[in-house]
């Protein structure tokens, strides 16, 4: 049995093919960059119709390879928050916004909730711009035409492709919007949003499956039957990914941007952990809850410094780099993109420092990278207060499989823990794949971990992956 594993993340949007084991079919990825909108006033957003496109392509290129000619499930890692307006004919009435997007703001006459500490703890979040709280509102005032219904980028993919399309407990989760005890929506939550369940997608039941509409299944015969499993958010399955299935090991996932998360079982209906004033928390499926801190920037800094600093290439920048001692760089706020939920920081908040006329390209790309282990060091103290002990941490994604440097930067930080890595830089798919299989227990055995000084990582494609990937 094969299973196709899609991650729909911000910056692409990729498909592989696993073995019964989960493990990579030779050669059998397909990847699309996404056109990602941002700009200084805190914009962050992606065209549906496009993104959508960007996954047929996937699709495509996989089947014309004869790829999914034995795949017997779809398993899917989606982005978290995203959400954009749709008119009663079911067409966008704009862009999808995304984690990234920092402008949303609560009307000027609304009050919060009664009680900020109950809300968080029944839904994991805040009344904050980086969920449909505060989202739906400012959405619905900007559309220009009457707002019908409110969906997921997620679920408008989905939508467009199989017979139907309901919200995960795990993507739902992720609005904000969701009672993670009862896995109902939590009226308060949806009074503040100034919407009803009907304006929402429907919640998937345990075990829901899809299928592809008949004129896709002609399109990928290779599909054509086979189910689809409810979507993971990508913290979450990611998480999974990187085996860290427990509270004695907790993720560091740098992508795009990064995260640290702890993963717990708590079924739905029973009473959930505290959790602190500065973390959130998100359903993996109706079993498992993922607590943590996210931050907007990760390998996006890679990206930006490549972009405007002339940085050197290759092994001519490992070189450079191996010279800066983990810690060293110069002083660096990597906010560029503002704050994640619950800090208010606006996009354009990085700042340098120290600089001098000694002061190089790579020393600024080091203390970037160093401010973000710093932020992420300090919430992992937090983190470990909701199971009163240390725990190991696995590092994984794309710009740290790629970064001898920022994974010693991170043990570093992360001293004296025991921190290795995860070489699988698809974590997502991956761990999408065994959520939708039920194998939790066999996440940790399978976890390709390695240690962070590591020269070489491997990959799971048959390919060289790009340096620093975001």
């Amino acid at each position: 049995m094969n299973i196709l594993a899609m991650d729909l993340g911000t910056s692409s949007v990729r498909g592989l093919v696993l073995d019964e084991d989960t493990q990579p079919v030779p050669g059998a990825l397909a990847r699309r960059r996404v056109s990602l909108a941002i700009g200084d006033d805190g914009t962050g957003t992606l065209d549906g119709p496009a993104y959508l496109a960007c996954l047929v392509e996937c699709l495509d290129e996989l089947a014309e390879a004869g790829h999914l000619r034995d795949v017997s499930l779809v398993a899917m890692s989606g982005q978290w928050h995203s959400v954009l307006p749709l008119a009663a004919s079911g067409e966008p009435l704009g862009p999808a916004i995304t984690w990234l997007d920092t402008r949303p703001v609560p009307p000027a006459s609304a009050v919060g909730p009664a009680d900020a500490d109950a809300y968080h703890q029944r839904t994991g979040t805040w009344w904050h711009r980086g969920y449909w709280s505060v989202r739906l509102p400012w959405l619905r005032e900007r559309a220009g035409s009457p707002v019908a219904r409110f969906i997921g980028l997620v679920e408008y993919v989905l939508g467009e492709l199989l017979d139907e399309a309901p919200m995960s407990i795990s993507q739902a989760s992720g609005t904000g919007l969701l009672d993670l005890r009862t896995l109902a929506w939590d009226e308060e939550a949806l009074a503040l949003a100034g919407v009803r369940a009907e304006d929402l997608p429907a919640l998937a039941p345990l075990q829901w499956q899809g299928r592809l509409r008949p004129a896709h299944a002609k399109r990928w015969p290779g599909l054509a039957g086979v189910p689809w499993s409810a979507p993971v958010g990508d913290g979450g399955a990611s998480n999974v990914g990187s085996g860290c299935v427990d509270p004695t090991r907790a993720a560091v996932t740098v992508g795009t941007s990064a995260a640290v998360r702890l993963m717990q079982r708590v079924p739905a209906g029973q009473e959930l952990p505290h959790l602190p004033e500065r973390l959130w928390r998100y359903r993996v499926d109706h079993d498992h809850v993922v607590t943590g801190a996210a931050y907007s920037s990760g390998g996006n800094l890679f990206a930006w410094a490549n972009r405007e600093l002339r940085l050197p290439v290759g092994a001519e920048l490992d070189a450079a780099l191996a010279l800066v001692p983990a810690g060293g760089g110069r002083p660096a706020d990597p906010r560029f993109g503002g704050d994640r939920p619950p800090g208010l920081a606006p996009a354009g908040s990085g700042r340098l420092g120290g600089l001098s006329f000694g002061t190089t390209a790579v020393d600024i790309l080091a203390g970037l990278m160093q401010g973000l282990c710093e932020m992420v060091a300090e919430d992992l103290d937090v983190l470990e207060s909701t199971v009163d002990r240390q725990v190991a941490v696995v590092l994984g994604g794309g710009a740290v499989a790629a970064s001898v440097w920022w994974r010693q930067a991170f043990a570093t930080a992360f001293a004296p823990r025991k921190v290795s890595h995860q070489r699988n830089p698809e974590i997502g798919a991956t761990g999408a794949a065994l959520v939708a299989l039920g194998r939790f227990e066999s996440a940790v055995e399978l976890a390709d971990i390695g240690r962070t000084d590591e020269l070489v990582s491997p990959t799971t494609t048959g390919r060289p992956h790009p340096q620093y990937p975001s």
